[in-house]
């Protein structure tokens, strides 16, 4: 195996290129450790004493700091630690680990966000934030079906948060307020029955 060359990343590590590929980062200590000199030959041993002793332990170490600081799902976690320019071979060996002693688990945090978010967001809020998140579509919907809270409650509790006050709100202010409750995703008819019975004109945005 070739050392192609070693590319400064901060003050303190370096990437290697190994045969025309990026193979990872090391600190300028480590790389002295390891006698890596562009140009010269690393042992397959030594390689892959350095990817799974090294890398892949440091990735698994990141990865448990991540979710120490917040929830994150397994998507969130591996962009992280792309981010970091971990290669792909410790980025899966971290995220096995994690998924083998439950630290990761994309269907329980979607359980524990819908529950959360439920009363503050709208169904289609829901599926769109965790599908950013990385979850699959299925078992979004499935956790937003299961939520308690129907509509109306969740529209009264936004527009309580918006000091929404029938019986001192003009057309055009509740104009506004169906507008932004449309906006987060709510039906016209779901906005209509929360806010009580008004004339027709009286929902014309």
């Amino acid at each position: 195996m070739t050392v192609d060359r070693i590319e400064p990343l901060d003050k303190r590590r370096s990437k290697v290129f190994i045969d025309g590929d990026f193979a990872f980062v090391l600190y300028n200590g480590e790389i002295r450790h390891y006698n890596i000199e562009t140009g010269g030959e690393l042992a397959e041993p030594v390689y892959r004493e350095i990817l799974y002793s090294v890398i892949c332990k440091r990735a698994r170490e990141k990865s448990l700091y991540l979710l120490k600081c917040s929830g994150r799902t397994e998507s969130e976690v591996r962009r992280k630690l792309k981010s970091g320019f971990y290669p792909e071979t410790a980025i899966t060996e971290a995220i096995d680990f994690l998924k083998q002693y439950h630290y990761l688990d994309d269907r329980e945090y979607a359980r524990n966000y819908v529950e959360l978010y439920g009363n503050r967001k709208s169904r289609t809020e829901l599926i769109t934030s965790l599908m950013k998140k990385g979850i699959d579509k299925r078992t979004v919907e499935e956790f937003c079906n299961e939520l308690q809270a129907d509509s109306s409650g969740q529209i009264t509790n936004l527009l309580k948060k918006r000091r929404y006050d029938p019986g001192c709100t003009d057309k055009k202010e509740r104009q506004k307020h169906v507008a932004y409750l449309m906006r987060k995703g709510f039906s016209y008819e779901e906005i209509r029955n929360a806010m009580g019975t008004f004339g027709e004109e009286d929902y014309m945005i």
